[in-house]
């Protein structure tokens, strides 16, 4: 079992990153304003272009270890999603795989079998544990698969996923969602339920945006405990797997050795881009 000093937790109520934003639209108690879903897209396209600008500071990140990597994408999404995050972090050394498993339409019975199939694949094959990514729905899968296989998984690390489930009229997505449900697989094909509750045995980091267009972003806040963080970037939810401040985190979450886990400090040229 891993072992790591108590440290503490980066709180959204508490956090020295936390921005003095007002307005319904970023209260994260119920649906996100119209204004930020319709703005999506617009500021999706504006960050993947600051990402770019941000180059030279991010081929600066510490280079990896090699250790795997699992990326899964968000709903609907497929591993052209994740393709700037993947590369990046392949560029930095580690071992990235996407999940290889087309669209994401929710947790099929391909999805439920496949994911673990492949977590433990990837485990084996490197003979040592696997970091999972997961954007918006992927960090639901990515909860549940550290839940089944913590021997198999290093730690976790969400963006914008809702993993303290919202009320259904809380999510800009449930419809999508919905229409795809006749795809998913009964409870009687799953051992144990994806949306189980229960603790998890490895560090976790929340990534979440206030200006989240999609899901509340309070939904995205995993409970203050050992190994757990949340952390606050400024961006769009749909551009959170090329957001630049989230690369920066990447790179430093997965740098960390295994068993030496401390909350994350962005660096000194970065800082003042953190809320």
């Amino acid at each position: 079992m891993l072992r790591a000093a108590p440290t503490r937790v980066l709180r959204a109520h508490s956090s020295p990153f936390r921005p003095r934003a007002t307005g319904a639209g970023r209260s994260g108690r119920g649906r996100p304003s119209t204004a930020l879903l319709a703005a999506e897209a617009p500021r999706a396209t504006l960050e993947l272009a600051v990402v770019a600008s941000m180059a030279p500071l991010l081929a600066a990140e510490k280079r990896g270890d090699g250790h795997p990597v699992l990326v899964l994408p968000g709903l609907l999404g497929g591993d052209p999603s994740t393709l700037v995050l993947r590369r990046y972090l392949r560029w930095l050394g580690y071992a990235v795989s996407g999940w290889r498993l087309g669209a994401n339409v929710g947790p099929t019975e391909a999805v439920v079998g496949g994911l673990r199939d492949r977590l433990d694949r990837m485990a084996d094959e490197a003979g040592e544990k696997v970091t999972l990514v997961g954007w918006s729905l992927g960090g639901l899968y990515a909860h549940e698969l550290a839940r089944r296989a913590p021997g198999s998984t290093r730690q976790v690390v969400t963006l914008g996923s809702p993993v303290q489930v919202a009320r259904r009229k809380g999510r800009a997505a449930s419809q999508l969602f919905d229409a795809v449900s006749h795809l998913h697989v009964a409870p009687a094909f799953v051992p144990r339920p994806w949306s189980e509750a229960g603790p998890l045995r490895v560090p976790v980091t929340a990534v979440y945006t206030r200006s989240d267009g999609v899901v509340p972003w309070r939904s995205c806040l995993v409970p203050a405990g050992r190994r757990r963080e949340n952390v606050e970037v400024r961006g769009s939810h749909s551009g959170l797997a090329h957001n630049p401040m989230v690369l920066h985190l990447l790179a430093d979450r997965l740098a960390r050795p295994e068993r030496s886990w401390r909350p994350f400090a962005p660096g000194l040229l970065v800082r003042h881009l953190y809320p």
